[in-house]
């Protein structure tokens, strides 16, 4: 049986992760601590949302985090495009 390897998804593209669960969380929390450091060079803000991500893989909480933020976000903008949707509608069917 084929071992199950790590990694993040991202659309066509997949980025490996270590086979080590330690390694992992590691990774995951240092990507979140030099996304908190967004001040100083080379560190930014765009490693905190990659940290969460390597942390969600192994750790409960922040997968479930993770997953309700996704539920919210699919939410909200599927909101907005029905709106936008039901808008133009309205301007098709109100012309005469």
């Amino acid at each position: 049986m084929p071992r199950a390897r790590h990694g993040l998804r991202f659309g066509r593209h997949r980025v490996g992760l270590p086979d080590s669960r330690l390694l992992r969380i590691l990774l995951g929390v240092g990507l979140v601590i030099g996304g908190l450091l967004a001040f100083l060079p080379v560190l930014g803000l765009w490693m905190l949302p990659l940290g969460i991500l390597v942390l969600s893989i192994d750790l409960a909480p922040v997968r479930r985090g993770r997953r309700r933020f996704d539920v919210w976000w699919g939410r909200s903008h599927m909101r907005v495009r029905v709106d936008r949707w039901l808008v133009k509608l309205r301007r098709l069917f109100s012309r005469k």
